[in-house]
């Protein structure tokens, strides 16, 4: 890191000559004017005001933000190019108020600052004004925008007195002494600078890799801005908007794909046309995990899944270019379901997540290549406590996970004992949509426990409405509201693991029974075998 300090004029020097640039991932200018006014009556008083970071470098960005208002002109040299990683609002404001060549290209109600000649001078309140021009008052208000050009200069003292143009000059020689402390990162390794640039930023804007990524990767044939944007048009067809949404989470898949780790960071280590080659075969391990799930595993939204970090080495599995699709047979589809549902029942993606995930995307590849491989080797051990312990709470991962397999077995709704209806029922995913098998209210008169009572054994897929008509009522008095139809009758209860005495008011009997039977299918789930 080298440090040094220039003036103001040469700050507008090195800005007008192109020199010094906005990176793209940098945010916009976002200062209120009254703050560029207090920044300039801060350098007038001597006060600190902070350095500015930059990261000098031989490379042009193929994407880069305006300095405010204006269009940087390219730069009149090679080397160097300095961009700004700390300090844009000041560098910015500074260029903005004294500059005096480059005209706005945007409209962003820029307005000219003042030193008001008739302010007290005082350490605390500003003696500078950010003023529309019909507010100027001609001998009280002088511009700023002109004190580094002579010419103007001069001109613009025209109307104020001697006394005033000596103070005047005293603004003008003070901010002509101004040293601006500089800072240069200097190094061509973006890693490096992605790094640098979240740190000075991580207690305001966390650094966007997206944006980084997008800075580095772009030519006239390639936006990856729009790549994703156009991949999450896609998957709102089918349901999963909330991936496109979530830009962090492809990344993560993007780096599984390309560096075997879920960290978009590595990402930085490539070059851009290594990005823009594998970008079909990221959308395609997307796509293809994303219908593995829908079909496979009932999924139908991206919150229906436990930890959406399961979806990671799924694209790993499923990624490939464009024209070549990935081919597996029954052991490997059974290794999968046997690797999410293992995955899920023991909460193992709820802590250590990124070592867990390298893991997988390890054993995944191994399967996907016809290797030996470990995946979906998970203890788990699933109990009737399981049911009993814990309790229904729809954003848990642990509710989830149960949501899913009374999903997977073809549910029935509760008193007509038609199909449920799954993509909307699973889309929504509220409280409203399951309900208690053996009624709160009637259970609570019984003086039962509130942990029995919302333990997972007495939920299952009860809409609004059914639950409306179940009301308070015990077992015995809503079960007349269920088909006559034995056979209809006996497919809701198996659909649901409710045993055949469940309307026998003994909550005691039913929930143990219960759980003893979503045990008994949750352990042919995590083995894997063929459940219908």
């Amino acid at each position: 890191m080298d440090y040094q300090s220039c003036s103001i004029r040469q700050l507008l020097g090195s800005v007008i000559s192109g020199n010094i640039r906005i990176p793209a991932f940098q945010r916009a200018f976002v200062w209120e004017m009254d703050r560029v006014a207090y920044l300039m009556d801060s350098i007038y008083k001597g006060y600190p005001f902070g350095s500015i970071l930059f990261w000098r470098t031989k490379s042009k960005l193929s994407v880069e933000r305006m300095l405010g208002q204006f269009q940087l002109p390219n730069p009149t040299e090679d080397y160097p190019i300095d961009y700004v990683l700390d300090g844009q609002q000041r560098v910015t404001s500074i260029f903005s108020v004294f500059q005096t060549e480059l005209e706005p290209t945007v409209d962003n109600g820029w307005l000219s600052i003042y030193f008001d000649l008739d302010a007290n001078e005082d350490v605390q309140q500003s003696q500078f004004l950010a003023l529309d021009t019909s507010l100027v008052i001609s001998d009280r208000h002088f511009p700023l925008n002109v004190l580094f050009d002579s010419v103007k200069y001069r001109e613009a003292t025209d109307n104020f007195t001697t006394s005033q143009i000596k103070r005047i000059d005293k603004l003008q020689e003070k901010f002509k002494e101004v040293s601006i402390p500089i800072q240069f990162l200097k190094t061509d390794d973006r890693t490096i600078v992605g790094i640098v640039f979240e740190r000075i930023n991580r207690l305001g804007m966390p650094l966007d890799t997206l944006q980084l990524l997008t800075a580095w990767t772009w030519n006239e044939d390639f936006d990856l801005l729009k790549s994703f944007r156009e991949l999450k048009e896609e998957l709102e067809e089918f349901g999963f908007s909330e991936v496109g949404e979530d830009s962090d989470l492809i990344l993560k898949c993007t780096a599984a794909i390309m560096k075997a780790a879920p960290t978009p960071e590595s990402l930085l280590e490539l070059n851009g046309q290594e990005i823009r080659a594998a970008f079909p075969k990221v959308r395609n391990g997307i796509m293809g995990a994303i219908d593995f799930m829908r079909k496979q595993l009932k999924i139908t939204a991206l919150k229906n899944l436990p930890y959406s970090t399961l979806i990671i080495p799924l694209t790993v599995f499923f990624a490939e270019p464009d024209g070549k699709e990935v081919c597996y047979d029954s052991k490997v589809y059974n290794r999968l379901k046997k690797w999410f549902w293992r995955s899920c029942f023991t909460g193992r993606y709820s802590n250590q997540v990124k070592a867990t995930t390298i893991d997988d995307i390890k054993e995944i590849s191994k399967l996907k290549n016809g290797e030996a491989s470990n995946l979906g080797e998970i203890t788990c051990n699933i109990k009737p406590e399981f049911f009993l312990e814990n309790c229904f709470k729809s954003n848990n991962s642990t509710t989830k996970t149960f949501v899913l397999a009374l999903a997977n077995n073809n549910p029935k709704t509760f008193l007509s004992g038609s199909s449920i209806d799954l993509d909307r029922v699973l889309q929504k995913y509220n409280k409203t949509e399951f309900h208690h098998i053996y009624p709160k209210a009637y259970l609570q008169k019984k003086s039962f426990s509130n942990e029995l009572i919302n333990c997972l054994a007495n939920f299952c897929f009860i809409n609004a409405s059914e639950n409306k008509k179940i009301s308070s009522k015990k077992p015995s008095d809503y079960v007349c509201l269920m088909p006559a139809d034995k056979n209809i009758f006996k497919d809701i209860l198996i659909s649901a693991f409710c045993p055949e005495d469940t309307f026998n008011d003994n909550f005691t009997d039913f929930y143990k029974k219960r759980a003893e039977l979503l045990t008994v299918y949750v352990k042919k789930l995590i083995q894997s075998s063929s459940i219908d």
